[in-house]
């Protein structure tokens, strides 16, 4: 039987890797994951980076250097992330290039304390995709208010953008139309739109995570109810994505070059264990979409995930789910929006904490260097 994440691709649902380390980069084993698991793209975040970074020996040496410099630890931290995404963008070249730039990109976000900065956010964006320099990096903003001009700002000059922390179908819609605003004041300037890619980032799993418990105290029926609203609510937005591009918005822009920005399933990993390993994945299989997978969700996959395209059964369950939330009184709205500020505080804290965590290592090695 062939690997099921190459036919996860050629269903039209591209596996991407939530992960990055040097190791992976350079021992082999990310060129492995491209060749024999058909892998087309890849996710990174402050969390990831601190792993990588804080949580092992092999980025040592650079620190070692670049506090010799007399870099900062937000330095540090941009100076490596930016090796390791440049040299992931050259491994994933091929893949850009076989896919016409649909796959093949990698991105690096801005920092999460500019989630609220409109211009901090653009300046980073435009520092960060000037300094990877590479056509298949793609620039992580996030979708908050603030956020949304700063996405059309970077895909109007040419930035690939992939737009982070959606929980709501609503906020979605306006990420679309960000996007959309932005190719129409590139095309208004004629340039082209044929090699723009974005991607708008939909969190799943967070989503049961918040509203099991509140299902939960409900009791009762219920209780039915458990594990099913995060597929939902990322199926009402697949519907979204697919009433968008039919408008006549989309038409006018796809007539000219502009490649559609398909969802992306973030947060696909499973937190309940008395859920399926693949309970986020299996659902949401829809053709032009992107699933970002951390190493054991991509593995568990590889192992037994069954690929069929099933977005139309999630599609014909998630209104009547949605309904019965609603009757037992939990506003899906109240949690989304409450996901979203957590969203942004815990990457920001997790951002500070990377930074701390390279100051003390920082601290550390130069002391170790002066023995």
């Amino acid at each position: 039987m062939s690997n099921p994440l190459v036919r996860l691709g050629r269903l039209g649902q591209s596996p991407w890797y939530d992960y990055i380390t040097r190791d992976l980069v350079t021992s082999g084993e990310l060129l492995r994951l491209i060749r024999e698991d058909g892998l087309l793209g890849m996710t990174t975040n402050p969390t990831i980076f601190e792993k990588a970074i804080v949580g092992s020996d092999v980025y040592d040496a650079d620190v070692r250097r670049l506090s010799s410099d007399g870099c900062s630890p937000a330095e540090v931290v941009e100076a490596i992330a930016v090796g390791d995404v440049r040299a992931a963008c050259d491994l994933f070249a091929p893949v850009y290039q076989r896919t016409g730039g649909r796959d093949g990109v990698v991105s690096l976000e801005v920092s999460p304390t500019l989630a609220h900065d409109t211009a901090g956010t653009i300046r980073e964006a435009e520092r960060l995709w000037a300094a990877v320099d590479r056509p298949n990096a793609m620039i992580k903003i996030p979708g908050t208010r603030e956020g949304l001009p700063a996405v059309a700002h970077c895909i109007a000059a040419g930035i690939n953008v992939n737009v982070t922390l959606l929980f709501s179908v609503a906020r979605y819609e306006e990420v679309v139309a960000a996007y959309e605003e932005g190719l129409e004041a590139r095309a208004a300037r004629n340039r082209p739109l044929e090699q723009i890619a974005s991607v708008a980032s939909f969190f799943v799993s967070r989503v049961d995570t918040m509203v099991d418990p509140l299902i939960d105290r409900a009791g009762g029926a219920a209780g039915e109810l458990r594990g099913t609203i995060a597929t939902a609510n990322a199926a009402l937005a697949y519907r979204a994505f697919r009433r968008l591009t039919a408008a006549a918005r989309w038409t006018a822009l796809a007539a000219r070059g502009a490649r559609a920005q398909r969802p992306l399933w973030a947060s696909t990993s499973t937190k309940d264990p008395r859920y399926a390993d693949l309970h986020y994945v299996e659902p949401l299989i829809a053709p032009d979409t992107v699933n970002t997978m951390p190493p054991e969700t991509f593995a568990a996959y590889r192992d037994h995930g069954r690929p069929e395209i099933r977005i139309d059964a999630a599609l014909a369950a998630a209104d009547e789910h949605l309904a019965r939330l609603e009757e037992v009184g939990i506003d899906l709205a109240d949690v989304t929006a409450r996901l979203e500020a957590e969203g942004v505080k815990k990457f920001a804290a997790s951002y500070e904490s990377l930074l701390k965590g390279i100051e003390s290592k920082m601290e550390a090695l130069t002391v170790s260097g002066e023995r």
